[in-house]
């Protein structure tokens, strides 16, 4: 199995540089590859302590942050090194985050795998996540440095609980521990006799708190939203945005709306915004406008969404009739009602949350507007579902703390 491994990732390898000579996002994920071992190579010192870092992709990047952080502020004689696997994640953060050095994670070839532990000497590695590579950890273990999985879940779906996953059940094996994210993905693990399994938690819910502790004001949501009520549509996608155009464009009420979508390409935009037969501007070009008088925002920038939906009375997250849910934590932290669309199955914690009564999913254009007349006509219930959604984060913290008491057991070894 490892032969076939092998061979399979020099196939993709080969096939990626082709299909990069067309696609953008593989040129990238390419290109970034090539300067990786120079990159730590001038950047790591024989003499320096390290500990590494992988995250997938920026999701997993911002589930860890917390942990990040943490390492920063309890080691700063360590050198922090994140390595991402997608361009989403590496491209956002390599000029922005609080480590030390940032790079691609090469191919997981033996020869990779041998040649980066050997440039990065950590004490200890933290994959996060969902991020087991067979050729990584087999190395790690067999250079006996501590490394942790931290955030995992499972399900019994996975390649890992089939007949043919034994070559994946050996690398979870080399992981000196496991921080589960509950008591479901212990158990599994368990079924495969791993014993170094705990459950830690999910350190997003310490992510997502952190936000109530920054300054979320916008001088230009202020002015926009004006006293009055106010709904907000994150990172949508044109199914969701369907459904709440037809709505905006017949609705009566004097609510606000603001549209953050997924894609922010110009043609998009545009023909977002001629879709809307209401007052609306864009971001891009609210100097000079009436906010006051304004009643759709369209958002079309990154990096402003959470702050605004401070600002929601409703919120609604989008992906959940596309190609997944995005992030529902971040409108949930503010104690306010969320609602989704109907594919939300696989998200712990929106399955949670609807189960609990504070996400609200919907199945249609019907079912939207049922529910944006119920929780405008009754605030007691509107109330009532974004106490669920704040209740369930704070019940979760705690993730942060667990996974920091046992790193300093193991770096206060060494």
């Amino acid at each position: 199995m490892r032969f076939s491994y092998h061979l399979l990732t020099n196939i993709s390898w080969f096939f990626l540089r082709i299909i990069a000579l067309i696609n953008s996002k593989i040129r990238l994920f390419v290109k970034g590859r090539k300067t990786v071992f120079k990159v730590l190579s001038d950047k790591i010192q024989k003499q320096d302590r390290t500990i590494w870092i992988h995250a997938a992709s920026l999701g997993e990047y911002e589930q860890g942050l917390p942990i990040i952080e943490q390492l920063k502020d309890t080691y700063p004689e360590h050198k922090m090194v994140l390595t991402f696997f997608s361009p989403s994640g590496y491209e956002v953060k390599k000029d922005s985050s609080p480590v030390d050095v940032v790079t691609y994670l090469p191919m997981d070839t033996l020869g990779n795998a041998k040649k980066l532990v050997q440039l990065i000497r950590p004490e200890l590695a933290i994959f996060i996540k969902y991020e087991v590579w067979p050729n990584y950890l087999s190395e790690l273990q067999t250079r006996n440095i501590p490394t942790l999985l931290v955030s995992a879940i499972f399900n019994e779906r996975q390649a890992y609980f089939k007949f043919y996953g034994r070559f994946l059940r050996k690398a979870l094996g080399c992981f000196t521990h496991i921080f589960a994210q509950d008591q479901q993905s212990k158990s599994l693990l368990q079924s495969l006799g791993l014993e170094q399994i705990s459950v830690g938690g999910d350190t997003r819910f310490d992510r997502v708190t952190r936000i109530l502790q920054q300054d979320n004001s916008l001088d230009f949501m202020t002015e926009f939203k004006d006293n009055n009520k106010c709904f907000v549509a994150g990172s949508t996608w044109r199914p969701d945005e369907d459904i709440i155009i037809d709505y905006i464009n017949s609705a009566e009420t004097q609510l606000k709306y603001v549209i953050a979508p997924h894609t922010i390409k110009s043609k998009t935009i545009q023909k977002l915004q001629k879709s809307i037969t209401k007052k609306t501007v864009c971001f891009s070009s609210i100097k000079g406008s009436n906010l006051k008088e304004t009643q759709v925002l369209i958002i079309d920038t990154i990096g402003l969404l959470t702050k605004i939906y401070s600002y929601a009375d409703i919120s609604y997250v989008g992906g959940g009739f596309e190609t997944g849910l995005h992030n529902t934590l971040e409108p949930a932290v503010f104690g306010k009602a969320v609602i989704i669309g109907p594919n939300y199955h696989g998200f712990k914690e929106a399955e949670d949350l609807v189960a609990l009564g504070g996400i609200l999913p919907i199945q249609d254009q019907h079912d939207f507007e049922g529910m944006m007349q119920e929780l405008q006509q009754d605030p007691v219930f509107a109330q009532e579902t974004g106490g669920i959604n704040k209740k369930y984060i704070q019940d979760q913290l705690g993730a942060t703390t667990t996974i920091m008491d046992y790193i300093k057991t193991v770096i206060n070894q060494e």
